[in-house]
């Protein structure tokens, strides 16, 4: 996916000008076969209407969603999903072409999450933007996605599983937020590990140099595929010939909890590399 900003990144002076940028990008640019996102800038703000009419109305159908800063009410998607539909009948797009990404950087935001992701058939994600959340709750970053300096742990977790099981409830994908540490990729590749332990399904890149981290560490591993292979065999074996819904295979017991987990491994190894399989 690229994702194109008007919010954080463009001056308040120049938003209009950077909806006119954007609209030109996505029709003149070849993009392959990524998604393509704009960031609209959120309802606390003046903006959002006219960055959907402007934007979306103009760029045609190669613009496949719109990501909502600074989401904190399930009637901001539902608001979001009624301009969509009206932008689109107009500009002569199908109805529902345009997805929503929610944008979780408060903590209104994060108090709502659950009504959040299920406000509109039209989302698709869930992402996390770690430093408004922090100016949010007061905490004293100094990088933004890295640690506090003397925490015993991760101080988003809680956060983390929060938006994780809202996302989950509703089927939708689960992003976590950026790294701003330019050029420590260790650094890059420890962060994003967390999330990828919790089952989230990406990261934002804020520079090209962070892509192949984070693709290396939201991808399954040869190891982690041969092993869902393994379960997958072992249990289909042990159903067919057996009628055994659970096996003893290699000192461990495998069930339906093993063939769940090993079809989720398989598929994320699917989105991340289609021939691969």
């Amino acid at each position: 996916m690229v994702l194109l900003d008007l919010e954080d990144a463009v001056a308040p002076s120049e938003k209009k000008s950077a909806r006119e940028k954007v609209v030109r990008a996505i029709r003149e640019l070849d993009w392959g076969d990524k998604i393509v996102g704009v960031r609209l800038n959120a309802f606390s703000s003046p903006y959002t209407v006219s960055d959907i009419t402007e934007v979306v109305g103009a760029a045609g159908s190669r613009l496949d969603l719109v990501v909502l800063a600074k989401t904190e009410r399930a009637s901001e998607i539902v608001a979001v999903d009624l301009i969509l539909t009206q932008v689109e009948q107009g500009a002569g797009l199908d109805v529902g072409h345009i997805g929503i990404e929610a944008l979780i950087e408060t903590a209104r935001g994060v108090s709502n999450v659950a009504t959040i992701a299920g406000a509109s058939p039209r989302l698709e994600a869930i992402a996390f933007g770690p430093g408004d959340l922090a100016a949010s709750l007061g905490m004293p970053i100094t990088v933004v996605g890295d640690e506090i300096e003397g925490y015993p742990g991760d101080h988003y977790h809680a956060v983390c599983m929060s938006l994780l099981i809202a996302a989950r409830t509703n089927g939708l994908f689960v992003i976590d937020g950026p790294f701003h540490g330019l050029g420590d990729l260790d650094r890059l590749g420890n962060l994003a590990r967390r999330t990828r332990a919790l089952g989230f399904d990406g990261k934002w890149a804020i520079h090209p140099e962070q892509i192949a981290v984070l693709n290396a560490v939201y991808s399954p591993t040869e190891a982690e595929i041969a092993r869902a292979n393994e379960m997958l065999e072992a249990i289909g074996h042990a159903a067919e010939v057996d009628g055994r819904g659970a096996i003893r295979h290699g000192g461990e017991m495998f069930d339906e909890v093993n063939r769940k987990t090993a079809l989720s491994v398989l598929a994320r190894a699917r989105r991340a590399d289609p021939g691969a399989l």
